[in-house]
């Protein structure tokens, strides 16, 4: 074993096992893969270090505070810098916490503008970067996990909690080695052992992996089940023939990461959406890759235009599910790079039915919406055309040249050109849309945005609506009459749009 490899052993087995206890997390897969650290430096040691070789900084004391660190300027988003000034923190991590993944893509989008945008941070804080952890969290549960990198390593991550997130992230993304360099060179953070084996595999000191697992098991500091899982990961030709470790609960990226080493890669499916990242890697099959892009894509947290990519990569071969998707969309993508309108028409209602039915309408329509609007179609292959035209970013300018025929779709188009009121409602959902669309605010979120607690309000409305269209119609309209009282047209007109189309 190298010395170096020696040094680490005896100082990780020489802190107390109580100061080997993982701390808590507000997300419970994140691993306990860092353990937390002595109380206060050694005297020839200062206070922090730097991580070397990464893109993480530090922020030095007097710099602004990470709850203000942000992706996303206020000139893009829009909103004011006291957005969030007022509120408690604990209020917003519980907000943020509550929204659910299946949320309308209107309020997705909301959201994750809310967890990037870079605003001051709240003046009530007791620990000032709760507000940043509770968006970090956030992020890492829809899955943007790029998003939450750069978030970090704009705000700097080198204190255990931010470290950690950092950590499992780069595992998942497939930043391991530089994840395992930045934790060697940082002393302010204290791995755990799994973790330290893991490392020391990536530098390529497999012995010395080996003897600190055999280190581990005599000093009783390692649990069975960590045993038996990083055996298996060193050494797998000795357990040829042998089942395979049995994937802990929750499942932790560390635990995926080695389990994938030794061929058991754990199905994606039923864990958290963070976990679906690792799936887009080009070593994993298509279908798994597509699986996880659309999990992914329907979370608003990956670009749609991968999942364009990963659909026309190849020829569908098998049926059903995924497949009957990835085929209806390269017929129409087809269709449309040789402008054959027939052969549009052909493609696009099974297209729209396959979409529908994987709750990815907006996506697709993201992707074509602007374009099969402009195609001179007939018929019920028109209809679907304005409507996908409508649930795109370019609603307003394909409502401006639409000729809609049925009563939905002449109120859709009227709620597109922010003319609600030429258009009678069809039903009951219509008719909550237009009262939103033209009545005042509630007064109670209205009361919240007065006292610098915006982006507050813009949650709880964001929740009123977690039900889709079967949400209450009262809270329908009072979610978008506060969004268009706060100046956010857009967002009130694509929420009404979806809750109507989709």
């Amino acid at each position: 074993m190298r010395a170096s490899s020696a040094l680490c052993l005896a100082a990780f087995l020489a802190q107390p096992l109580a100061a080997q206890q993982a701390p808590d997390s507000a997300i419970p897969w994140l691993s306990d893969s860092l353990t937390t650290p002595r109380t206060g430096p050694a005297r020839d040691e200062p206070a922090a270090t730097p991580l070397e070789g990464t893109q993480i900084t530090v922020m030095p004391l007097g710099q602004t505070r990470r709850d203000a660190v942000g992706l996303v300027s206020t000139a893009l988003t829009g909103l004011p810098r006291d957005t969030f000034a007022g509120s408690d923190p604990d209020r917003l991590a519980e907000l943020i916490a509550d929204l659910p993944q299946d949320a309308l893509p209107a309020m997705q989008d909301l959201a994750l503008m809310l967890m990037l945008a870079e605003l001051d941070p709240p003046r009530a804080a007791a620990d000032s970067d709760e507000l940043f952890f509770a968006r970090l969290d956030g992020l890492l549960r829809m899955g943007a996990l790029e998003q939450a990198q750069a978030l970090m390593e704009r705000a700097g991550a080198t204190d255990p909690r931010a470290f950690r997130r950092w950590w499992d992230t780069s595992l998942l993304t497939g930043f391991d080695t530089e994840a395992c360099a930045a934790m060697t060179d940082n002393p302010g953070v204290a791995p755990t052992l799994p973790a330290r084996i893991f490392c020391l595999t990536r530098t390529g000191d497999w012995a010395a992996a080996a003897l600190t697992l055999d280190t581990g098991r005599a000093l009783g500091v390692i649990s069975e089940a960590e045993d038996r899982m990083l055996a298996h990961f060193l050494d797998p030709e000795m357990f040829e023939g042998a089942p395979p470790p049995i994937p802990p609960r929750p499942m932790t990226p560390l635990a995926f990461r080695l389990l994938d080493g030794i061929g058991e890669t754990p199905s994606t499916t039923g864990l958290p959406l963070a976990f679906a990242v690792s799936d887009l890697r080009p070593t994993i099959g298509w279908k798994r890759q597509l699986e996880a892009a659309e999990r992914l894509t329907r979370a608003r947290a990956l670009d749609v235009n991968r999942l364009l990519a990963l659909y026309t990569e190849g020829r569908p071969s098998a049926s059903g599910g995924v497949w009957e998707r990835a085929e209806a969309v390269q017929a129409l993508d087809t269709a449309l790079l040789e402008e054959d309108v027939e052969a549009v028409a052909s493609a696009l209602p099974t297209a729209v039915e396959r979409m529908r039915d994987a709750d990815l309408l907006v996506p697709f329509a993201d992707l074509y919406g602007a374009r099969l609007a402009a195609l001179d179609l007939e018929g019920v292959t028109a209809e679907e055309a304005l409507r996908v035209g409508l649930l795109s970013p370019a609603y307003e300018a394909v409502a401006a040249r639409a000729t809609p025929e049925t009563p939905r779709d002449r109120f859709a188009v009227s709620v597109a050109l922010g003319e609600v009121t030429r258009a009678e409602p069809p039903d009951a959902l219509a008719r909550a849309i237009a009262d939103g669309l033209t009545a005042e605010p509630p007064e109670r979120l209205a009361r919240l945005a007065a006292k610098d607690r915006l982006g507050e309000a813009l949650l709880e409305a964001a929740l009123l609506l977690s039900a889709g269209a079967r949400s209450d119609p009262q809270d329908i309209a009072d979610a978008l009459a506060f969004f268009r009282s706060a100046g956010l047209l857009d967002v009130a007109r694509r929420t009404a749009l979806q809750l109507l189309l989709t």
